[in-house]
C-alpha cells in the first residue's frame, strides 16, 4: 500500500468526494485507511457507569485506500516507488518528485 499514517490525502470518491484530511490509521489486512474527519458516522454508545447517560458520537470510518490521493501542491497525485541510492522511496507519478 503506497499510502502511509500522516499522509495528507484528498477523496476522489464517496460521500465526502474532493475533501482533504490526514490519514490516521492504516489497515493493511482489508486495504482501507482512517482520514481524520471524513467518512464519519454516528454511533450509539452505551452508559458505562450507572447514572451516566448514554450519547451519540461521531467517528471517522475507514474508507478503501484505492478512493483516496495523496495531495501534493493542493492536487491529488498517484504515487509510486523508485530505488534512490539502494533506497526504496515513494514519489510522485505526476512530477517524478520525492513524497
Amino acid at each position: 500500500m503506497k499510502i502511509k499514517k500522516g499522509d495528507n490525502v484528498i477523496l476522489v470518491a464517496g460521500k465526502d468526494k474532493g475533501k482533504k484530511g490526514e490519514v490516521v490509521k492504516v489497515i493493511r489486512e482489508t486495504g482501507k485507511v482512517v482520514v481524520g474527519g471524513l467518512n464519519m458516522v454516528k454511533k450509539h454508545q452505551k452508559a458505562r457507569k450507572s447514572g451516566e447517560k448514554g450519547q451519540t458520537v461521531s467517528v471517522s470510518m475507514p474508507i478503501n485506500a484505492s478512493n483516496v490521493m495523496l495531495v501534493e501542491g493542493g492536487k491529488g497525485v498517484r504515487a509510486g516507488y523508485k530505488v534512490l541510492a539502494g533506497k526504496k522511496v515513494r514519489i510522485s507519478r505526476k512530477t517524478n518528485k520525492e513524497l
